[in-house]
């Protein structure tokens, strides 16, 4: 093929060198607007992961740059005062200018061609003089040809919320370096890490509004540099910042980081040649943050993949085609993880009120690709100590003797709210059974909400209990609005209390416009074939279009009514013996509907402003808060995201968190959807902690985190990081009653006190895998049908 690359950063010139290197007839050139070995920047980051690609993609080049290679495997972070060590992460920098260097000679001693000092205004016209085949886009994140064939590419470009300028030191420094700094306009960090033998990069970065605030904006070049040295004079020993960018003038030295992220990456055209395809490559296509130091990676790894697609592929189409199915989803996975991390960095100041090791811990995990145990292996020594302090704190907190000596992971330490001590962190989520009889709870109840409670959970959640007959789901919900309801529950609340030592929670709700349905089983948010009973909403509503009842807007009457039921049923929940009830504001049902703008059109009191849609949602607080004794917690579960246009948004979670609160409110329970079918949720693991991390960190509540939480390192890693305070598992515990048991002997913790008739099986289980550890040494190395006669053989 004849190929020409737009463009001489790493994504071009590795990609020329991989398919020259591949069929030595390829006419590659390469055309770059700067200078010969002229570049700007100053250190790239790799991981030791993204080494050994370049080793397999390519040795000559690969040696060459690991012989210029800085590498550090601790990370340091310096926050009032302190300074937090954690090792282990086998981090390398290399200069740029260096790596540049490195892949121009590799692609001359190849036989690409390079042209420098050539700025391509039209793509079209570079490929008809080159007779080219293959066009590579590779122009860098303000890329021309992106900008041309948007119509393709749909690019969506978002500037970030913080100033940042990147500078350089001459002192040395041997770990990843994070520094915090707190001035009177806002928060300031730093990050700080060597690439060669005698310079370091040096990123200062800072929110849009403080750096106004500081008089950052007006400032010239030199006197922006000197407000840095002064600010990190303690990290810069004496030491001075540099910029390499002395074309710039004034502030324009600080700029914003834009996200890149582009639905398609090929372009063809028709030029007399035939159909031409344009490609994207590396910050063309897509973007990630440098605080994951991932840019330069993502480019090199978007040329080897293209590259063997081309190998793989005769039909370019296919190649291509197999290119963008491969890279988009690495590339997503890399870009959410740079979007977490980013979006800390934006909000360093949320998580200023924490202490320094708590602080420290956030930070490392802040992108969710670093696990708890991730830590671990990385760093015991760190993690141990961390897990000790989190320990002591928690124990402190809760008012219990701290265990002496013995590993606590964080999930398993103690939480105390008003008069209520949990002894872990662990929460059966109220889950759906569809299995009540007029409203009352049967010996499918106990069992189920039994055999949980003697999983090892510190908390259990009964279903969604509704407060009158006509505020069913179905006909199967739960109640608590009749004398047998309460009897039927304080059965069940006794056997908890008798048989365990968790502690049980009542969540009271009222369906609203999702009533009156049948179970899930038999259709999902359908009506009742027969028998359906009148719905209220906060406005006339019809949850399922076309499908659903027509729900009524409620009165002033029905309002009053409804607030009493919640009453009363709050004062049998007390009766029962509960030790903590939930006030259901989520999930489009009645309370929600009062909140989301998505459902509630009223013009009265309540409705219009989010203070106004609260209203009677903190109505209703106020009279059960009242009613419920004072030593015992109320928590609040909220949809945090509609996942719709005009809906509920994360900033809103904080508000309506922040009103609870002022209201009584001990803890948020922080969901989020269910309330329009229009929804369009983002899922993955743990997807719905980041609502729980805002608001308990910003409205300064604790929350309940939830929403595909299914591992013991998920749980430790929220708790530790203080993005929750307490972790609800819902489907995992209907798979498994004795899954916080489960999972506390799969990390290898033995300390948790079994239930009694329990011990037998805690046995077996670490029995079980300890064996399953051993076949895992033991077949380490082995081919697929060598291990098979291995285990033939016993």
């Amino acid at each position: 093929m004849n190929i020409v690359c737009i463009g001489g950063g790493p994504a071009g010139l590795y990609f020329s060198l991989l398919m020259k290197k591949q069929d030595p007839s390829h006419q590659i050139t390469v055309v770059e607007r700067n200078r010969p070995y002229d570049t700007f920047g100053w250190g790239v980051v790799f991981s030791d992961q993204t080494l050994g690609n370049l080793v397999n993609a390519d040795q000559a080049s690969a040696r060459a740059i690991l012989q210029s290679f800085n590498h550090w495997d601790d990370i340091d972070i310096f926050f009032k005062g302190e300074k937090i060590t954690s090792g282990g992460h086998g981090f390398c920098g290399i200069g740029r200018k260096r790596l540049l260097n490195i892949l121009q000679q590799r692609c001359e001693e190849l036989g690409v061609q390079l042209v420098f000092e050539s700025e391509v205004e039209d793509d079209q016209a570079l490929a008809a003089r080159y007779g080219a085949d293959l066009v590579i886009a590779s122009d860098g994140l303000n890329s021309r040809t992106r900008k041309r064939y948007a119509d393709t590419y749909q690019p969506e470009i978002e500037a970030r919320r913080c100033r940042f300028v990147w500078l350089g030191t001459r002192k040395k420094f041997d770990a990843f370096t994070f520094a915090f700094k707190q001035t009177e306009h806002g928060w300031f960090q730093a990050h700080i890490y060597q690439y060669d033998g005698d310079t370091s990069t040096f990123i200062v970065e800072t929110p849009e509004d403080v750096w106004r605030r500081a008089g950052l904006d007006t400032m010239t070049q030199e006197e922006g540099i000197a407000y840095c040295e002064r600010l990190f004079a303690d990290q810069l020993d004496g030491h001075g910042l540099m910029s390499n960018s002395p074309h710039l003038r004034g502030s324009a030295m600080w700029i914003t980081f834009p996200r890149v992220v582009c639905a398609q990456w090929v372009h063809w055209n028709e030029l007399g040649s035939g159909r031409v395809p344009v490609v994207l490559m590396g910050d063309a296509a897509h973007s990630a943050h440098y605080s994951i130091g991932s840019g330069t990676k993502l480019a090199l790894e978007d040329a080897i993949e293209l590259a063997r697609c081309f190998g793989a592929h005769a039909d370019a189409a296919r190649a291509l085609a197999a290119y963008q199915e491969v890279r988009a989803v690495e590339v997503l996975k890399l870009q959410s993880a740079a979007r977490n991390s980013m979006e800390w960095f934006e909000n360093v100041e949320r998580y200023t009120a924490m202490e320094a090791p708590q602080f420290a811990y956030s930070m490392l995990t802040r992108s969710q690709r670093l696990s708890h145990e991730n830590l671990r292996l990385r760093d015991p020594g760190y993690v141990a100590g961390f897990e000790a302090w989190i320990a002591r704190r928690a124990c402190e907190q809760a008012g219990v003797e701290a265990p002496a000596g013995a590993r606590v992971p964080p999930m398993l330490t103690p939480f105390k709210l008003r008069g209520v001590t949990l002894k872990n962190r662990i929460v059966v989520s109220p889950m759906a059974q569809y299995s009540a009889l007029d409203g009352v709870p049967g010996d499918y109840h106990l069992v189920h909400l039994g055999a949980r409670a003697l999983g090892g959970a510190g908390l259990v959640f009964a279903e969604m209990t509704c407060v009158s007959a006509d505020a069913r789901i179905t006909p199967g919900c739960p109640g608590m609005y009749a004398p047998e309801h309460t009897a039927a529950w304080k059965r069940i609340v006794d056997f908890v209390h008798a048989g365990s030592d968790a502690r049980i929670a009542l969540q009271l709700g009222h369906a609203g416009p999702k009533g009156s349905t049948r179970a899930m089983w038999d259709g999902i948010d359908q009506p009742l074939e027969s028998g359906n009973w009148p719905l209220v909403a906060a406005s006339d509503e019809q949850y399922l279009e076309g499908v659903s009842q027509t729900a009524r807007a409620a009165t002033m009457a029905d309002m009053d009514r409804i607030e009493a039921d919640f009453v009363r049923a709050t004062k049998a929940a007390d009766d029962a013996g509960f030790d903590w009830l939930e006030l259901h504001c989520a999930h489009g049902y009645l309370l929600s509907s009062f909140i989301s703008p998505l459902t509630n059109r009223r013009d009265d009191e309540f409705g219009g402003t989010l203070e106004n849609r609260c209203r009677y949602p903190l109505r209703v607080f106020r009279a059960i808060r009242a009613a419920w004794p004072v030593d015992k917690p109320v928590s609040v579960r909220i949809s945090a995201h509609d996942w719709v246009d005009g809906g509920i948004t994360p900033d809103d979670a904080v508000r309506i968190a922040r009103l609870f609160k002022e209201a009584g409110a001990d803890m948020i329970d922080c969901s989020s959807g269910q309330v329009s079918k229009r929804e369009k949720p983002v899922y993955g693991r743990m997807f719905q902690t980041p609502f729980a991390d805002r608001v308990r960190n910003e409205a300064k509540i604790p929350t309940i985190a939830v929403g595909s939480i299914f591992e013991a390192d998920h749980a430790n890693g929220i708790i530790a990081a203080g993005r929750a305070d307490l972790c609800a598992v819902g489907r995992p515990h209907l798979a498994n009653p004795a899954w916080t048991l489960t999972e506390t002997a799969k990390i290898g913790f033995s300390e948790i006190a079994w239930p009694k008739p329990y011990r037998p099986a805690k046995q077996q289980l670490e029995r079980n895998l300890e064996r399953e550890r051993q076949l895992a040494a033991a077949g380490a190395g082995l081919t697929p049908q060598q291990l098979a006669a291995r285990l033939l053989e016993g």
